[in-house]
């Protein structure tokens, strides 16, 4: 008799160093996923598209299409747009990172990386996307959201948030985890009620954090990027 395991997911691994290729293959088999591997910016879009993958790692420097184009071709494609991507980058790259977060990546790591903190944040972002919060009401930890009545509660008692806060609070929970950037905040919070820039966001998040206390240290600053809001414990 023959015992199979289900696979965990499918990964699809975009990067022209084959040692590399072959070491997170290995690691991520290994953890139980089913892999899948493209050298180039072109295979990359022709694997995205034919095999379905659950998540792609994107390194930015690839050969041919870059990994910024792929990235964008990807969000572009209603065949692809809902594939998370975790981009994979050089140190200090800050400029790439943010344009690939505004091309809707959900998350990045730097080379050199621990293999193990890779697979982490891989298993992280698949993890969200099989635990979506509801459209209407969000509790993390006493913590309550209710979109319907536009109020948040912490321990029962309503917090006093202005419209701005509970905006940017309420955009960073139910993208789960992603890192977004002050960009990306402020496009996704600006209305005919609100006015921000992405200069007025690191003061709102101060604000945000006071008001919620302890659970304020879920909101992670990500340097020279913008900020991620962790639901489980930091």
């Amino acid at each position: 008799m023959i015992l199979t395991t289900k696979s965990k997911g499918r990964i699809l691994i975009v990067d022209d160093e084959e040692d590399l290729q072959e070491l997170l293959r290995y690691n991520l088999e290994a953890s139980g996923y089913d892999v899948n591997l493209a050298a180039t910016g072109e295979e990359a879009l022709e694997k995205a598209r034919s095999a379905s993958p659950d998540l792609i790692l994107l390194d930015l420097m690839l050969p041919g299409i870059g990994g910024l184009d792929v990235c964008r071709k990807l969000r572009g494609d209603e065949n692809t747009s809902g594939i998370p991507i975790l981009m994979l980058t050089a140190k200090g790259e800050e400029e790439d990172i943010v344009a690939g977060l505004d091309m809707g990546a959900d998350d990045y790591v730097t080379k050199p990386f621990s293999v193990s903190v890779l697979i982490a944040r891989a298993q992280a972002i698949l993890r969200r996307r099989s635990s979506a919060p509801s459209p209407y009401r969000i509790e993390i930890d006493g913590l309550v959201l209710d979109r319907e009545r536009h109020e948040a509660r912490l321990d029962g008692q309503r917090l006093d948030l202005t419209y701005s806060e509970y905006a940017i609070l309420d955009t960073l929970i139910r993208r789960n985890g992603a890192v977004l950037t002050r960009q990306q905040i402020v496009a996704a919070i600006r209305s005919g009620e609100i006015t921000v820039t992405d200069r007025s966001i690191d003061v709102h998040v101060t604000s945000i954090r006071k008001k919620l206390g302890d659970i304020g240290r879920r909101i992670i600053t990500v340097r020279g990027v913008g900020y991620r809001f962790e639901a489980e414990s930091v």
